[in-house]
């Protein structure tokens, strides 16, 4: 989503090989000889039961003696341990994010449900000219009061959905009064599912002045994520936002949806 720009430093040649063989050896499931990978990465032998000499040492493979081969180990798993759903789904996003931007210009959010609340995870308010905001990463967003959180809690599952009112209706804030109403609950949801997006046209009273649509972003029959669209209410109206900007929000969905489906992403 960033522009591109020229690196600071040279890449570290061993550490890029080093993961090729992580990323090839993750690949073959019965793991592999030190001239398999090589045909695998390109990289010539001899640096290749170099490499591997490390890694074993690090922990991260060990070899067969039996056939040469090499496998990965448990340790591997703790480079993933810290990197949750919602991170490498911001990461998928990001770049899609960027490409939206030039065709909506005004901002848009990917937001991920924490408990009670959409959060921030990713952004293009810091590089969008008609926003009006420029910290947005990890700011939280009411379920009931924004478009992001009505485009959650109307389109996940049922027994989900059930969850989180009660859970909402336990506060003791504006938030669990509105929860407590069945009736004002029932009525946003049904709209949304109608309208098929999220809305909200001055509803926050923390942001009084912005309005904004937003779409679910599924994993199977999960939401995952949603795609938000914010705007200065008075620029139009929500039906004049989403004639205009749902198509292209669809489409990037559609694309974010599609590169969760590649193999190596669930």
């Amino acid at each position: 989503m960033e522009p591109s720009s020229t690196a600071s430093y040279k890449t570290v040649r061993g550490l890029a090989r080093g993961l090729a063989l992580l990323n090839a050896l993750n690949r073959e499931i019965m793991g592999a000889t030190p001239s398999r990978l090589s045909d695998l990465t390109g990289i010539h032998r001899t640096t290749v039961r170099r490499l591997l000499e490390t890694l074993q040492n690090e922990g991260y493979v060990r070899r067969s003696p039996s056939d040469d081969s090499y496998r990965l180990t448990l340790k591997v798993r703790e480079l993933s341990e810290g990197f949750r759903d919602e991170h490498w789904i911001s990461a998928l996003a990001a770049p899609q994010l960027g490409e939206l931007l030039t065709e909506v210009l005004w901002p848009t959010d990917l937001t991920t449900l924490d408990v009670d609340a959409m959060v921030v995870r990713e952004t293009t308010h810091r590089f969008s000219r008609l926003s009006f905001h420029r910290s947005m990463v990890g700011r939280r967003l009411p379920l009931l009061e924004t478009a992001s959180g009505l485009a959650y809690i109307a389109f996940c599952p049922q027994k989900e959905r059930e969850a989180l009112i009660t859970l909402l209706a336990s506060r003791d804030d504006e938030e669990g009064e509105i929860a407590r109403d069945s009736k004002r609950v029932n009525n946003l949801i049904l709209r949304t599912q109608r309208k098929g997006f999220g809305e909200n046209y001055m509803n926050w009273n923390q942001e009084e002045r912005i309005a904004s649509i937003a779409i679910p972003i599924r994993s199977k029959e999960e939401v995952i994520a949603c795609l938000n669209l914010v705007y200065i209410a008075e620029a139009m109206s929500i039906d004049q936002a989403a004639k205009k900007y749902l198509p292209a929000m669809e489409r990037t969905r559609d694309k974010i949806e599609g590169e969760l489906t590649r193999p190596g992403t669930e």
